[in-house]
This record gives structure tokens, sequence and C-alpha cells, in this order.
């Protein structure tokens, strides 16, 4: 394991001992504090990864208050540090109310050594990810900022290499007049880079015209895009300005390209052709001044193919393509973009509330098929229904995913493991045999070099969640894989 130790805290020396030999014996590190106080300067000066502390530390104590307040000066001094619980039968009811409050678990005594073993692995590990994500959120935030200095961001926020990839090579191109194609799921913040490249291009200072291009019926598309003189159809009765020319001298954002009829992409590409197009009803040539920039969540190559796309029109929009990735792909830009979401309410005049941990942990974790839009949506759900200004994963509402159904080790988890917050447990999913599964997973962690960010894209799931099917699977880490 890494460097980080486990803080034992209980004021009962044979517990300590046992404790620490069985630790010992499984090659991780401790130390041990027998008062809260000596339990504290621990936590300030020590790189700890766990701390299991008992409930009670007084003669004849049953209460467990003196663990609570241990457990809250702890999350004072490190909010993110996994604190369990170990608790006898009397202290079993505070135990469940301090881990529904933010404690990471609870450990009855007497102790189930494989139990108590796999707990703490578990949280080790989520330790050791969340401070390389803290120092990649780090390197990334120096990398953006530098950016910000030279260019609009739009508000834009981030941590993950990958959208810093994005968002430097829109900065990138933003000045030139290539029409440039934005593509990636929907929520994924495509509109977003959009006004990135017009608020830094040349033309940041003239109109910036969207339009929803997948939403319009051949009917009204010419009229939409071209205008429309009075009478030109029924019930038409006043001159109608169409985008192009509303746009003219600016730049011109089609959303949901791939969605266009072949009769409105054969009208886009004559336009884009000769530069010039005609109001419905009128005989009058107009220019087309504008930087066109479109997005879309199909595959256009794979529509090219099906014939549902003009090869033609897909070569004059994607002079410079800049794809969005998924948000489960870069799970770095998560827990920024929540504290984004949450400060932009408290500024609205809202509450301020606060991630618990186990609400971080379960943001990683979730797979995110609804992408920025699904966890801005979980996060106002959240703020409406905690209890409190602090907002715990049962407050999410999130359904679980395959990819957290079993422990780093340990095997399977027991219902009984955390019986505190049901709501927040995961349900197990129908997995593929193992045998098949540690397959596929070291075929794709050789065909990705070994580098997890890498293989956890290709697979479609968070780093975190694949660290957890590696050690579920028995998969040695990727340099080993090499060897």
């Amino acid at each position: 394991m890494s460097g980080l130790k486990v803080l034992l805290v209980d004021d009962q020396p044979a517990v300590l001992a046992a404790l620490s030999l069985l630790f010992d014996v499984h090659g991780i590190s401790t130390l041990v504090a027998k008062t809260p106080e000596q339990a504290l300067n621990l936590v300030r000066s020590e790189e700890l990864g766990v701390v299991l502390q008992d409930m009670n530390f007084s003669r004849d104590a049953t209460s467990g208050a003196e663990g609570e307040t241990l457990l809250n000066e702890i999350r004072a001094l490190d909010p993110d540090l996994p604190v369990v619980l170990m608790t006898a039968f009397q202290s079993l009811e505070a135990a469940v109310r301090l881990v529904r409050a933010g404690a990471s678990d609870y450990i009855a005594k007497p102790w189930d050594d494989d139990k108590l073993l796999a707990t703490v692995r578990n949280l080790m590990r989520l330790r050791e990810l969340s401070r390389e994500n803290l120092r990649l959120r780090s390197s990334g935030s120096r990398a953006r900022a530098e950016l910000s200095r030279e260019h609009e961001l739009c508000g834009l926020v981030y941590a993950s290499a990958a959208m810093h990839d994005v968002v430097q090579l829109a900065a990138k191109v933003a000045p030139s007049e290539a029409a440039v194609l934005i593509t990636g799921p929907n929520g994924s913040g495509k509109e977003l880079v959009a006004h990135i490249v017009q608020a830094n291009s040349r033309r940041k200072a003239l109109p910036f015209v969207k339009v929803n291009a997948g939403g319009l019926p051949d009917a009204l598309l010419e009229a939409e895009l071209f205008g429309a003189e009075a009478g030109a159809y029924t019930g038409i009765s006043k001159l109608r300005i169409g985008r192009f020319e509303e746009a003219s001298g600016g730049t011109l954002f089609l959303d949901e390209l791939g969605n266009l009829s072949m009769m409105a992409q054969m009208k886009l590409l004559r336009v884009l052709q000769t530069g010039e197009f005609q109001r419905l009803g009128s005989n009058v040539t107009r220019k087309a001044d504008v930087r066109l920039v479109s997005a879309t969540n199909a595959d256009l190559r794979a529509a090219i193919a099906a014939g549902s796309f003009r090869e033609d029109l897909y070569f004059r929009l994607n002079v410079i393509e800049l794809h969005v990735p998924a948000l489960r792909a870069r799970a770095d830009d998560i827990l920024p973009i929540a504290e984004l979401v949450l400060a932009r309410h408290e500024k609205s005049g809202g509450q301020r509330f606060e991630l618990q941990a186990d609400a971080r942990r379960a943001l990683v974790d979730h797979e995110w098929s609804g992408n920025v839009r699904e966890l801005e949506n979980r996060l106002q759900r959240a703020i409406l229904v905690c209890h409190a200004p602090r907002i715990t994963a049962g407050d999410l509402g999130l359904e679980a995913g395959p990819a957290a159904a079993a422990p780093l080790e340990g095997g399977k988890p027991s219902p009984s493991q955390n019986p505190a917050a049901p709501a927040e447990a995961e349900k197990a999913q129908p997995e593929p045999p193992q045998d098949a599964e540690r397959a596929e997973l070291e075929r794709v962690l050789v065909e990705s070099g070994g580098v997890i960010s890498t293989a956890a894209a290709i697979l479609g799931v968070s780093r975190q969640a694949l660290y957890r099917r590696m050690d579920r699977l028995g998969i040695a880490i990727e340099r080993r894989l090499r060897g």
C-alpha cells in the first residue's frame, strides 16, 4: 500500500495492540492514540489514510458523545479524511447517526478481521485517489489560470487534461475564420465551447446568433435561416429577418446539426458554397458574412456511411473539430463543476451547501450518462431534499452503477456492512463471468499502454471505478501488466 497510515484511536491498550498486529501482518502502517487530544495532534502532523476510532474514551462512558466530538474535530481539520467508527452495541444508534452525518463507515465490536481489512483498504485507496485528483486538479487549475489570462473562457470550469486540450484548441483556432464543428454527447458543454470560440474571435463584439437547426421542419427552415418577405407564404404579414442576416458580421451557431433533413442539408450547403442567399419571396441576392460554428451529438461519419448526411457538407462544416468528452471520461471535472453549481446557488440568494465526503465519492463514481446537465439536475434535487446545509450521497438520489458493486478487497459487500445508509448503498448489477471480464479488462489496459485514464475512457467509466474493478478481479497495476 502507499505511505499513508491508519490512525487507531482507543483507550484500551489491548484493542490497540490487536488492531496494530492485524494491520502490520497485512502490510498496513499504523499510528496509535489513546486520547482524542493525541489523535488530533497526529491528524495535524501525519499523512493519514484512514482514522479508526472508538466512540467512548472515558471510564463508564457509553453514549458515544466523545466519539462524535472527536469526529467533528477531525472533519474540521481534514474534511476528506475517512473516519471509521468502532462501536459496541450500546453506541450503535449513535454510530448510525454519525455515518449519515459524514462518517465513512462503522465497525461493530468484536470486529470481523476480513470485513475490517476490506473496509480500511477500500477507504485507503479512495484517499489515495482523492489526493491524486487533488494534485491533478491543482495542476489543471494552474494551466487553466494561465490560459484564462490570455483568453476568455466564458466561465467554464474544469480540471481535467482532456477538457484543457479542448479549450486550448478552441482558443487557438478562434481568431481564424475557419468553420468549427463541435462534437460530443448531449449535455457535455458544447454550447459553452462555442461561446469560447466566438468570445476569442475577431468577431467577438459582433452578433452571436444561435439556432437549433435540428428542431426546424423543412417548411420553416428556409425562412428561419434566410428570412422571408411579407406575403411570401400563408400567415406571414411582415418582413422576417433570417438568422444568417441577423448574424451578419458575427458568428452563427447551428446546434443539433445531425438532425437536419437531406433537403435542409442541401439548402445549407448552397449558402456555404456561394456565400449568398435570398429571402423567401425575394429575387435580391444577399451576402452571408458569418463565421459558422456548428455542434452535434451524432456520429456524422456513420451518418455519411448510412447515406443520411452529405459528405460535402460535412467537410464544409468540419475544418476544425473540437470533441467534448463525456463527463464520465473526465472525472476530474465532476467536483469542480458541482462546487460551481452550489456557489451559483448561494450567490443567487440561496443557502450555502457543503458536499460531504460520501456525496463527493458518489458524484465521482457515478457514470453520468446525462453528462453536465444530469449533474446539475442531481445537485438541484439535493438542495431541495437535504435536511441541513450538508449534502450527503442519499440526497443526490443517484442510481447505483456496476462499477461500485463490490469493494476493493474482500469480495462482494455484505448487505449488513453499512446498514446505516441503505439509500446510499449501490445495487449490484449482473456481471459477466469473471474470466471473460478479466480478459477484456486486461486487453483494454494493454491497448491503452497501461495508462489508467486512457483505459477508463475506452471503457466509459471513471478512473476510480476502473481501479476498483482491477482490484476486484485481482489485476495488478499497469507497470506489472507491461512486464
